[in-house]
């Protein structure tokens, strides 16, 4: 006897079967037991997932019955054996109803790194998961600064595995470099520097983002994962457990331009960048009107080596101190209200930026942006040195304003938010891919535990509370009114050595020892987080106060001229404790400095600064 034809039973649990004559089970008519049993024809598309497998032991195009498998315990089957089906198969338990009647378990808005790393990383932990990415771009833009930490070089390396493509593909960062001066016709030579004297001891990298996130989000679609490309969303409806229903416009389906396709899915990454679209959409978009700053930044060719054989015989002594490449560094030129980025990139062209607190100071004046952003960067002496014969890449001239924002409710039941969709801050000491890193790593967690069957509804809730938690004091320890002190050079180098030290212990060891625990908390959490988070912010604060009052003063910047500092470099061991030292045995004399000001020093105002060259007058005393 044979039972045959259940390929619609089974239609109904799966998604895109496609059987044949799917389940031949032989049968002996006289003594009622089970002979044998087999699947044929049985295919299941890439995008179904694991469904309850009975009492098969695998799951393939081929199956093998085992004993009992008719059902649990039976040594015969009965008359009526075409009631009990011999492979009972429903669908897995979730934390949604009827999964296999949505088109995707995941849809992803957004391709670059957040979204990418989402994606790749949600299919690694679960590979049935069916994952779709709606990219708008035809290719990726270049971002605001180009530069890695050592938390998200981890991420990168550790976590989705790119060190083989970073090493071969984009450049080694030789850490931050700080440069300061108090006049416009200073001395390149006696400018002072603040930076390391060696190679740095954990991986960092100079990216162009452009490139790097289009490596990550063809890793992704070769790990499975569907791409719409280019592909814009229209319209979305969120129903929370129900599902979620997107409308995207693309050339992509092979029609005319404009066709329309709906796509239903149980999760959504929102991973749209700056444009936020759901914390816009649901009123959660809030804009950070205690950081206003601003950026200006293009691309540059035919800028000046660093290291080259003519600085050598130019500057014998700047040469000789510093045994790594200045070159390779994230070098900073530093004003009060405002710093320029300089970063090389692969194939020679240099990457550089301004950011800028608009309650302090405002670009000068120009044809247009570029040749403003060209002539700030001449008016401090070491850009003057190294941008002086160099030229602005025609239509690679970029600007933002309102930089910092953050999202007041990061997920809810269906849909989250990661990366910048979810909030930035500043790109002084490049947070930004931090804050991917442990967002795209938190929520690729969280959805496939929900895909699994696991109840997440303390995880999403955990998400909401320390993403904001996270952003807040992120940034008040290390952002909130730094542009008042930042362009002198003992307030700046004591928060350096204070901040970077911080850092290390707080996040970087922890990481590099156990990267998959690490990313999954977010920073700033417990008793020890909210410690050093009011530690953190009180000496920010009085940076931030001992800085207005040198400017007050005219004090401000004095010592920006004839010395250097060049340590050793961070390293995730007790040697930090030597540059922690160093930075408290510096911000108290810089708090006697501030004492012997409020008892001797005359206040007079200054005007607020409107370049680099007016900055550096007003620091004269």
């Amino acid at each position: 006897m044979k039972i045959a034809n259940r390929a619609k039973r089974f239609s109904r649990a799966f998604h895109r079967v496609a059987a044949g004559p799917a389940v031949h089970v032989n049968i002996n008519e006289a003594r009622r037991e089970k002979i044998s049993g087999n699947i044929d024809n049985f295919v299941v598309s890439r995008l179904s997932f694991g469904a309850h497998r009975g009492d098969y032991p695998h799951f393939r195009d081929h199956f093998e019955a085992v004993a009992n498998s008719i059902w649990k315990n039976a040594e015969r089957v009965p008359k009526d054996h075409s009631i009990r089906t011999p492979l009972r198969l429903r669908p897995a338990k979730s934390t949604f109803p009827s999964a296999m009647d949505f088109d995707y378990d995941v849809v992803i808005i957004g391709g670059a790194f957040s979204g990418a790393a989402t994606a790749l990383m949600l299919k690694r932990k679960r590979p049935n998961s069916r994952v779709l990415i709606i990219e708008k771009t035809t290719q990726f833009d270049r971002k605001v600064g180009e530069s890695t930490t050592e938390a998200s070089s981890c991420y990168m390396t550790r976590i989705l595995g790119l060190t083989h493509y970073l090493g071969h593909h984009q450049l080694a960062k030789q850490g931050l470099r700080l440069w300061f001066s108090n006049r416009s016709d200073q001395r390149f030579d006696d400018c002072v520097e603040v930076g390391a004297r060696y190679q740095a001891r954990l991986q960092t990298f100079q990216v162009d983002r452009s490139t790097l996130d289009s490596h990550l989000l063809e890793i992704a679609v070769e790990a499975g994962c569907d791409l719409w490309r280019p592909a814009k969303v229209t319209n979305c409806e969120l129903n929370g457990g129900r599902g979620q229903r997107l409308t995207a416009t693309s050339s992509h389906f092979g029609e005319a331009d404009g066709t329309e396709r709906n796509v239903t899915c149980r999760w959504i990454v929102d991973a749209s960048g700056r444009a936020a679209m759901f914390s816009r959409k649901l009123g959660y978009f809030r804009q950070n009107a205690e950081h206003p700053i601003n950026a200006v930044w293009a691309r540059f060719t035919g800028v000046k080596q660093w290291d080259s054989y003519e600085w050598r015989e130019r500057f014998p002594d700047y040469v000789s101190v510093c045994r790594t490449g200045r070159e390779w560094a994230t070098n900073h030129l530093m004003g009060r209200g405002w710093w320029c980025w300089i970063i090389p990139l692969r194939g020679g062209d240099v990457s550089a930026g301004i950011v800028y607190d608009s309650r302090i100071f405002k670009l000068p004046e120009g044809a247009n942006l570029g040749q403003r952003l060209h002539a700030h960067i001449l008016g401090h002496p070491v850009g003057r040195e190294i941008f002086g014969a160099a030229k602005l890449i025609e239509g690679d001239v970029h600007a933002l304003s309102m930089l910092p924002y953050h999202s007041e409710k990061v997920c809810e039941d269906g849909w989250a938010a990661v990366g910048d969709a979810a909030g930035f801050i500043d790109p002084l000491y490049s947070p930004g891919l931090d804050f991917c890193s442990y967002t795209s790593y938190y929520v690729a967690d969280l959805l496939s535990r929900a895909l699994g069957g696991e109840e997440v509804a303390d995880r999403l809730r955990y998400y909401n509370e320390q993403y904001s938690v996270m952003y807040r004091d992120w940034f008040e320890t290390l952002f909130k009114d730094k542009y008042f002190y930042m362009g002198d050079a003992d307030l700046m180098s004591t928060a350096l050595l204070l901040d970077v030290t911080s850092y290390y212990f707080g996040l970087v060891i922890r990481l590099y020892r156990d990267p998959e625990t690490e990313f999954l908390n977010l920073p700033f959490r417990g008793r020890g987080g909210r410690f050093a988070a009011r530690m953190m912010k009180f000496y920010n604060r009085r940076l931030v106060a001992m800085g207005k009052r040198r400017w007050l003063t005219g004090c401000y910047g004095k010592s920006n001229a004839g010395w250097r500092e060049l340590y050793d470099g961070f390293t995730p061991d007790r040697r930090l404790w030597k540059l922690f030292r160093k930075g408290l045995l510096r911000w108290w004399k810089c708090e006697l400095t501030n004492l012997r000001l409020i008892f001797t020093a005359r206040v007079r105002p200054l005007p607020t600064e409107s370049s680099a060259a007016a900055s550096a007058e007003a620091c004269k005393v």
